[in-house]
């Protein structure tokens, strides 16, 4: 299997592997990567997932199979699917319930950059690469995935990157908002993660997608989430280990 699934403690990690083709992502891995998404999410221990090469240093993903998009470029049957797999994929993982980091040890290109943008935060070791090519190809990048590269780095510069197909270096992504954090390892951030509120970051991470998605102000709904907050066990376990002053330890 290209991609598999792992658990360690409250961490989920779905590795790529597939380093023989530099990781890149054939329609069969499209089509499981929503399932492994949902399967993270559901596991009641999971208060992260991680996405990642399973070789240390390997590419974290080279884009789509090109050999396989040439091999079935006149079949529009196959064509439509593949898209919709993509799409799907994209869509679910950018939603996913629980937070979601991307750690880029190689090169993340095409649709493995977009794989990286859905995700919540991206960490990229100094010798990563960033680019997004479909100028290169004659191809169109999906509207859904320009909207993540426009929501992290703003216009213009997405538009550069689109229409050159240049690949950045770990500093310059981190410089134009691409990456969050330059580092060797993603253990840190995904420890401190595991150990805050499982309740609160699926909260906040709701409220982000809406403001990303164009609501701007209060509703009903979000005006509940807040005011049952004060009720959880995560309040009551947060609270008291401030006033004793120690660690919480939630249970969410």
């Amino acid at each position: 299997m290209s991609l598999r699934l792992i658990r360690e403690g409250a961490v989920a990690r779905l590795l790529i592997d597939r380093a023989d083709k530099r990781n890149a992502f054939d329609m069969a891995m499209w089509q499981a990567l929503p399932a492994l998404v949902a399967e993270a999410v559901a596991d009641p221990a999971a208060k992260v997932l991680e996405l990642r090469a399973a070789d240390p240093g390997a590419a974290f993903c080279a884009g789509a199979d090109i050999r396989e998009l040439l091999a079935n470029k006149d079949d529009a049957a196959w064509r439509a699917a593949n898209q919709a797999a993509i799409n799907r994929a994209q869509y679910e993982l950018a939603r996913a319930d629980i937070p979601t980091i991307a750690f880029v040890e190689g090169d993340c290109v095409g649709g493995g950059c977009g794989i990286a943008m859905a995700c919540d935060i991206r960490v990229a070791a100094p010798a990563a690469r960033f680019g997004i090519t479909p100028a290169k190809l004659g191809l169109v990048y999906p509207l859904h995935d320009v909207k993540l590269l426009v929501d992290l780095v703003g216009p213009g510069q997405a538009k550069r990157m689109l229409f050159t197909g240049e690949l950045l270096g770990a500093d310059e992504a981190q410089q134009i908002g691409l990456v969050e954090i330059v580092g060797d390892s993603s253990d840190a951030l995904t420890a401190q993660i595991a150990a805050a509120s499982g309740s609160s970051a699926r909260a906040i991470k709701d409220f982000v997608r809406r403001v990303l998605d164009g609501q701007v102000a209060d509703d009903a709904e979000t005006l509940a989430v807040f005011a049952a907050a004060f009720t959880t066990p995560d309040f009551a376990e947060g609270t008291a280990a401030f006033v004793e002053k120690r660690k919480p330890e939630f249970r969410s």
